[in-house]
């Protein structure tokens, strides 16, 4: 089932993608809701992000190959950050450089985990009745934020329109953990991997981060971006005004952002 979030008419549903179709849902998709007859053709109304999350979780150097190019040894525990909930857009809409830092804001491919139900200190082997379903994320990132200037990442992570989910939550995804994942920049593939070169897996991640937080309906995981990043690049490749960024993840789909300034 593909669940997406749209607005008409100035109002927010969600509904369920078949073909072009989008058949409204009724009642909490968190919760027990029903799918109606009636439909909309997707090309109507407007694609939100397919979740508006209460925490956005994130998890850093969690791929082999981008751990190597960044030189830094892997993590013997889940790195993790939080990226504030006022970056998050949906797909179709821009990414803006922001004034304050406009020269070095890269783009991350990840996987996201959208959680179903709240979850607290919960074990590997029970962690997919509390997993909704999965999106494609993009964690931009403002690097002389985050590497030079403040040298943490809290701000460098967060600036409005920093956070793409989308186009909607896969919740029939057959192995999160052996998916290809791919960042295209105006056409060109910069990002081409696996999540099976994931260090933690899903199941890892979900169990971990209950055990420091609780896990409310709608939190999202973004689980780590794969090697061919921008600023690991030589030269480095950063985006500008005029770009059009892509994440595709096997089995789910793509996202699709511009950028301005």
């Amino acid at each position: 089932m593909r669940i997406v979030r749209y607005q008409k008419n100035e109002e927010v549903f969600y509904g369920v993608l078949q073909g072009e179709e989008i058949r409204t849902i009724e009642g909490d998709i968190f919760e027990e809701f029903v799918v109606r007859s009636e439909s909309v053709n997707r090309r109507e109304v407007n694609l939100l992000s397919p979740v508006n999350p209460p925490n956005i979780i994130a998890i850093g150097l969690n791929y082999k190959e981008h751990a190597d190019e960044s030189g830094q040894d892997y993590p013997e525990s889940p790195l993790i950050f939080l990226k504030a909930t006022s970056s998050l857009i949906g797909p179709e809409d821009n990414i803006i450089l922001p004034d304050m830092a406009p020269d070095e804001v890269d783009y991350e491919a990840e996987l996201v985990i959208v959680i179903g139900k709240r979850a607290k200190n919960i074990e590997m082997d029970n962690v997919e009745k509390y997993i909704l379903g999965y999106t494609c994320g993009n964690d931009v990132s403002a690097r002389d934020c985050q590497l030079r200037i403040d040298k943490q990442w809290a701000r460098g992570k967060s600036f409005d329109t920093f956070c793409p989910l989308g186009p909607w939550i896969e919740t029939e995804l057959a192995n999160p953990d052996n998916c290809c994942i791919v960042s295209r920049l105006n056409g060109k593939i910069m990002q081409d991997s696996n999540t099976s070169d994931l260090i933690f897996g899903v199941k890892e991640l979900v169990s971990y981060c209950s055990k420091n937080f609780t896990l409310l309906p709608g939190t999202v995981i973004m689980t780590g971006t794969p090697s061919g990043v921008g600023f690991a690049r030589r030269p480095p490749v950063f985006l500008k005004k005029g770009d059009h960024i892509e994440i595709e993840i096997e089995g789910i789909g793509i996202l699709s952002n511009k950028v301005w300034g």
